[in-house]
This record gives structure tokens, C-alpha cells and sequence, in this order.
């Protein structure tokens, strides 16, 4: 999978709007969003920051991956100026992000850093969206750690076994992985283009996979937490577990599946939406509810659970002082 962000481009060209700016673009072309480089000084008019910032210019327009127009403005009390260069591509493919790296490891460096008493940032669209993939990226395992750690201590406690949460987090993870998977077959490999009315950019949008990891692994953890209860409480009066598994499918098939078809009705809808961003979130969403409450849920959770039969309850010895929760208050006689 791999992250981009949209820009003017995940907005369909047949929108009244997007038809003024195809024609604003026609009229007045200018290439793409440029990169933004801001320089702050005590005096950005000293001849030496100025001569540092025209030697950026012709450096980045020399290295071919940069063009005119080459725009400025300085700030009233002159202590920042903002200076636009144009870069080739479209602001999110690997032209511009080759043309990002050109200007921040090679132009920069070598022309207005070396001015003493400067500091140079560059933003804009392209180096926006470089920024967050790699802010997002650096901090993903902390929430996948969180989410995860948390959800391990809790279903712990809840039900006193170490397989059960560790199974339970290894089945919602499935979940997601094929939300992911078809994500990037349909949006980013381009299958289903003509079906769902989009053009592929070759790449989802950036905030989505954490978006789609916290809300499915809580409606995940969700079903399996119901499904789950049921079962304990059929083991806490006296079943075998192959019975409880049983009575405990049987028992929440009803409302599972319920709910799982209003959830896929109303996420399938965002697939109808014009932004391709909105797309990507319907699709992924309909599609990792639907595989979750039928293969995951009604297949793998009770066909593991025969398969591990008691040992679903194995606790050390070293944690019996956690304490017992009692689902449904008093055990109830078993069934014939």
C-alpha cells in the first residue's frame, strides 16, 4: 500500500467546479501547487540572505526538476520571505517528490542554509503530504501498540485466559488486513475503476489506514466481545466448550448479522460519493464488516474455538488473583 494525498486530483473533473478550474488552469496555466520555501532572518533584506536566496533559485530552476515563475514576498517587518517555485508533476507523484528531495538535501543545503542566521522551511502540497506519511508512519506502531495492548489486558481480565485476547486480536487484525488488501487492489492497482466511477491515482489517501484501523478494530472487538460472553457463559454452567461455541453462535447469529448489514447498507453508500476519498472510506469499511461478521466471526472464531477446545481458558497459575467477572450474574443449571 502506498500513501498519497489527493489533492485537486481525488475530486472528479465532471463537477461543476472542477470544470472552472480545468478552464482557471487552461487560461492561466502555471503547473502544480509549488513548494513553499519560507526563510525567516532578522533581515531577510540583507544583501547576504538575498544573494542566499537567488542562489537557491538558479540552483533549484538549474537542476531541470524546477521552473518559472519564481515568485516572492516578504513579510511587513521583514523578517520571513516566502518564496514559490514551481516543480514538476502533479504534486503527489515521484516527479515531485524527486523534485522535494532535490530541493531539501541538495538545494538548500548548499545555498541560503549556509547564510549565518537564517533557518529555511519548505512546505506546500507536496511536502505537506511527504511530512505526514512520514509523521504517520513514525507513530503508527505507538497506536497499533496502544490499541492492541489495551484490548489484550481487557479481554484478560474480562474472560481469565491468555488465548482468548490473543486470538481475538489476531482475527479483528485479519479484518483489517483485508480491508487494507482490497483497498489497494481496487484503488490503487485500478481494478473496479468503471464499476465505482473513479481513475485510480496510484495510491490511498494518506489518513485513511489509521482511520480505518481504530473504527474496525472497535467494531471487531465489538462483535467478538458479544459472541464471546455468550460462550463463557455457557462454559460457566457446565458445558463443554463444542456446546457453547454452538450455543453461543447460535444464540448471536441473529443480531450479528443485523447489524452488520445496516453497517455495510450505510458504509457502501460513501462508495456512491464523488470524492475518491469517500470512496476508499465506504469501500474499505463495507468491505472488512462484511468479511468480519460472516468468514471471520461465524467461520474462523467458533472453528478455532472447537479446535483449541479447553485449552480457549488456559490461565498461569501466576495470574489467578485476577479477578472473576460474571457476565450475566449467576450461573444458570446446564441444559440437558
Amino acid at each position: 500500500m502506498k500513501t498519497i494525498n489527493p489533492g485537486v486530483a481525488g475530486i472528479p473533473h465532471d463537477l461543476p467546479i472542477m470544470k472552472t478550474y480545468d478552464r482557471i488552469q487552461a487560461a492561466f496555466p502555471g503547473g502544480p501547487l509549488p513548494a513553499v520555501v519560507v526563510v525567516q532572518a532578522d533581515d531577510v533584506t540583507a544583501p547576504a540572505v538575498q544573494k542566499g536566496i537567488q542562489e537557491m533559485t538558479d540552483k533549484a530552476l538549474a537542476s531541470g526538476q524546477m521552473a518559472q515563475p519564481v515568485t516572492t514576498q516578504v513579510a511587513p517587518d521583514k523578517s520571513a520571505e516566502v518564496v514559490s517555485i514551481p516543480m514538476q508533476g502533479d504534486g503527489t507523484d515521484a516527479k515531485s517528490e524527486t523534485a522535494l528531495a532535490t530541493l531539501r538535501d541538495d538545494v538548500i543545503p548548499t545555498t541560503i542554509a549556509k547564510v549565518d542566521g537564517t533557518q529555511t522551511d519548505v512546505t506546500g502540497l507536496t511536502a505537506g503530504s511527504k511530512d505526514f506519511n512520514d509523521a504517520m508512519g513514525a507513530r503508527l506502531p505507538y497506536v497499533f501498540a496502544f490499541v492492541l495492548g489495551l484490548a489484550f489486558l481487557l479481554l484478560l481480565v474480562t474472560f481469565r485466559s491468555i488465548v482468548v485476547p490473543i486470538k481475538a486480536i489476531v482475527l479483528n487484525l485479519l479484518s483489517v488486513g483485508a480491508s487494507y488488501g482490497i483497498l489497494t487492489l481496487v484503488f490503487q492497482d485500478g481494478h473496479g475503476e468503471k464499476l465505482l466511477g473513479f481513475e485510480s491515482l496510484g495510491g490511498i489517501t494518506a489518513w485513511l489506514p489509521l482511520f480505518l484501523f481504530v473504527i474496525l478494530f472497535g467494531l471487531s472487538m465489538d462483535y467478538h466481545v458479544f459472541i464471546l460472553s455468550r460462550i463463557r457463559e455457557a462454559v460457566d454452567r457446565g458445558e463443554s466448550t463444542d456446546d457453547a461455541v454452538a450455543h453461543g453462535i447460535r444464540s448471536t447469529a441473529g443480531v450479528v448479522t443485523s447489524a452488520a448489514m445496516v453497517m455495510v447498507a450505510v458504509f457502501a453508500i460513501f462508495a456512491t460519493l464523488s470524492s475518491i476519498e469517500f470512496k476508499m472510506m465506504g469501500v474499505g469499511l463495507a468491505a472488512a464488516i462484511l468479511i468480519d461478521a460472516t468468514l471471520v466471526r461465524a467461520v474462523l472464531l467458533p472453528a478455532t474455538m472447537k479446535l483449541l477446545g479447553d485449552r480457549n481458558w488456559y490461565l498461569p497459575k501466576r495470574l489467578n488473583w485476577l479477578p472473576k467477572i460474571s457476565h450475566e450474574g449467576a450461573p444458570e443449571p446446564a441444559r440437558a
